[in-house]
């Protein structure tokens, strides 16, 4: 007689259902474009790369196009060399200028377009990254770049939704870098280690007191010890007296 395990079997049939939603949701996401890291510190300097995943089964991406915030402009920005890749570099006058190493800068790069070369891409199953270092970062809590993606049959994905606290993540989202403070050391920081060195060098003078006494008393335990021998031989060697 067969006996069949409904329940063993319909756990796995949902286990299966659960498993091909959660990568269902997880496929589309994970295709969007990206900074990678996405944290960096205001002020300092950071090498990031924008990851361009390629979202087509049959067309290559060929183009792509990382507009920098108007509202938060980059003193330095240089790009890394993409082997069969070529970059492009426009720039946008800044009012106030930008303060770079006791330097004022009246330019900033506004956008990096990176074209691939005849025949090459990003194809179907693949994707790139393109590094870029910038800095000093602004003094400002996100930076949102959006991008543009073109295909080889003229298909364009634009990344240009920004976020929205609270709310979903948009179906088309620019990529975003989250900038943290620069961490300041506090005035009276150094007052605590000062009083710890202070107490490790009277540690240290007690234990260098401490050894000199056990030392002198080392020597004088010795000492008595040779005296008191030399007595013993001697009183060894004299006669006694007979009456």
């Amino acid at each position: 007689m067969i006996r069949l395990r409904r329940p063993a079997t319909a756990a796995a049939l949902t286990l299966a259902a659960v498993t091909t939603a959660v990568l269902g949701l997880a496929g589309p996401a994970s295709a969007h474009v990206t900074v990678n890291p996405k944290e960096g510190t205001q002020g300092g300097y950071g090498r990031f790369a924008f990851r361009v995943p390629n979202e087509s089964d049959t067309a290559s991406t060929v183009k792509v196009e990382v507009n920098l915030p108007a509202n938060a402009p980059v003193g330095s920005v240089s790009t890394m060399p993409v082997p069969g890749w070529t970059v492009a570099v426009e720039k946008r006058k800044v009012d106030p200028p930008i303060e770079v190493h006791g330097s004022q800068l009246t330019e900033a790069v506004s956008k990096l377009t990176f074209t691939a070369a005849q025949g090459g891409g990003v194809k179907p199953g693949e994707f790139q990254e393109f590094p870029v270092s910038m800095g000093p970062l602004p003094q400002v809590d996100t930076m949102v770049f959006k991008v543009l993606q073109t295909y080889s049959d003229g298909n364009v994905s634009r990344w240009i939704e920004e976020p929205t606290p609270g709310a979903e993540e948009p179906e088309n989202p620019a990529p975003v870098l989250t900038l943290a403070a620069a961490a300041s050391a506090s005035p009276g920081a150094s007052a605590p280690a000062a009083a710890a060195a202070a107490d490790d060098d009277d540690d240290d003078d007690d234990s260098g007191a401490g050894t000199a006494l056990g030392v002198a008393g080392l020597v004088a335990g010795l000492a008595g010890l040779v005296l008191g021998g030399l007595a013993f031989a001697r009183t060894r060697r004299e006669p006694t007296e007979t009456s």
